[in-house]
């Protein structure tokens, strides 16, 4: 049977108080609307709708085609919310699951124990449920003698006995498509706050004597909804322990996992080793037995086997195998490392292709570089690489040899082989195995330091 999502995504989520429309707010780097669609692709739902109104431009904007879109011009309530999707889903077969766009922490594995349930027991609806130790403001579960679901009762309409109750409402569902929708045109708006709630659907589906369960999931956290930087926080602290847990297990050592950040699409290879105050971003891949950290910021970077990155940051960079990073190196986007490449301490790439072998040790700046293998660069060498209006390419090639103190003036060619004399200023391209010396001859003025001495010393007293 197809499966079919509706995400509710319309509210403003004034408790924010953030100028960020509400389901943008993101947790472990994704905003949350995102991690709710991706749980709906996890159970591989067929189509996917997500509710829109307050931000929708934005909302879009981030979606893109992952989900098609329905509008709530006026949000009069849940209810309501669902039925924008009628015309969309109102005539397919199948099963609708029905969520939040500010429950970040559902996850695929519950969503599809609840279609199970459903299924197995020829439900028309399956409400998803937790036991919560502090119930109070939730609506309680009523069960029948049989364990199925037979109401709904809001915190102020519950009696002593119902207000005991811990199992709550999550406000997420499982429905027979063509049954919420047929319900959804009976439900009315007579209510204190008229609005139309989908919570009515459950009640009349139980008055035409339909089966209505109750799938209760094991981690209560999962059902969390997000309506104020305290809760996007709890969200977060969840979210992060699941993270790097999910890493641990899958073989990675995180030496102190309170203090390492690694957000939710982040992958890392087996044996390798995260050391404290490390934060690994976006998109980023790192593979087996290396030791990222202690402090190492990492964003959208593909890291290859064996490679060490220490107090360093990384932002859209490539590193090949056995390479070693830092301390205090930074790899800009475009940086690309071959494997063995040594790049040391106050060392800046940027959009540089370093072939293996490379070494760059300290204090240097690459940029716009193309470098050949086993090239060593000296303490204080850098590419100028701009010229004010446009940048221009420095291509280095192997077994060359770069001395301290060297600038690169691009465009320009470094042949196989060639030797460029520290301190020098290069201005024009060397051929293979030529030395390239560009700097004054020195001249030493005999027992010339002590007028300086004097010279210096009578304006200072003057000053």
């Amino acid at each position: 049977m197809s499966i079919m999502g509706i995400v509710l995504a319309a509210g403003q989520g004034k408790r924010m108080k953030s100028k960020l429309y509400k389901v943008l707010h993101k947790v472990c780097g994704k905003p949350m609307v995102g991690h709710v669609v991706s749980a709906l692709e996890q159970i591989d739902a067929k189509r996917k709708v997500v509710v829109v109104g307050h931000g929708a431009d934005s909302v879009k904007s981030y979606l893109g085609e992952r989900v098609e879109y329905a509008m709530q011009e006026q949000q009069l309530g849940t209810g309501h919310a669902v039925l924008q999707a009628k015309e969309l889903l109102g005539t397919e077969e199948g099963l609708t699951v029905v969520l939040y766009g500010d429950t970040p922490l559902i996850t695929n594995a519950s969503l599809l124990d609840m279609i199970k349930l459903h299924q197995e027991t020829g439900a028309a609806a399956t409400v998803m449920t937790a036991i919560m130790e502090d119930p109070t403001g939730l609506g309680r579960i009523i069960r029948d003698q049989e364990g199925r679901l037979s109401s709904i009762v809001e915190q102020k309409d519950c009696n002593d006995q119902e207000r005991a109750i811990k199992e709550i409402n999550s406000g997420m569902y499982c429905f027979t498509n063509r049954k919420l929708f047929d319900a959804l045109n009976k439900v009315t708006n007579q209510n204190a706050q008229g609005e139309y709630y989908l919570t009515d659907v459950i009640g009349i589906l139980v008055g035409d004597n339909e089966i209505v369960q109750a799938y209760c999931t094991h981690d209560a956290m999962e059902t969390l909804g997000v309506n104020d930087k305290v809760q996007l926080s709890e969200a977060e602290r969840i979210m992060r322990a699941r993270i790097n847990n999910k890493h641990m297990l899958a073989g990675v050592t995180l030496l102190d996992p309170l203090s390492t950040y690694i957000e939710t699409d982040v992958q890392i290879g087996a044996d390798t080793i995260v050391a404290p105050g490390s934060v690994i971003r976006g998109k980023t891949v790192i593979g087996e037995d290396c030791y990222i950290g202690p402090q190492a910021d990492i964003t959208d970077s593909t890291i290859a086997d064996g490679v060490q990155v220490k107090y360093a940051v990384l932002s859209e960079a490539e590193v090949g195998n056995a390479t070693a990073i830092g301390p205090y190196a930074y790899l800009r986007p475009g940086a690309k490392l071959g494997s063995n490449v040594k790049i040391g301490d106050f060392v800046e790439i940027k959009n540089a292709t370093l072939a293996d072998d490379v070494k760059v040790s300290h204090l240097s700046y690459i940029g716009d570089a193309v470098v050949g293998k086993n090239v060593n660069f000296g303490c204080g060498a850098i590419t100028v690489n701009y010229d004010g209006f446009n940048k221009q390419l420095t291509e280095v090639g192997e077994d060359a040899f770069i001395g301290s103190n060297v600038n690169l003036i691009a465009p320009l060619k470094i042949g196989k082989g060639a030797y460029v004399v520290a301190g020098s200023t290069i201005t024009h391209d060397v051929e293979p195995n030529d030395v390239a010396i560009a700097r004054e001859r020195q001249v030493n003025k005999a027992g010339y330091a002590a007028k300086l001495r004097s010279k210096f010393s009578e304006k200072k007293n003057k000053s």
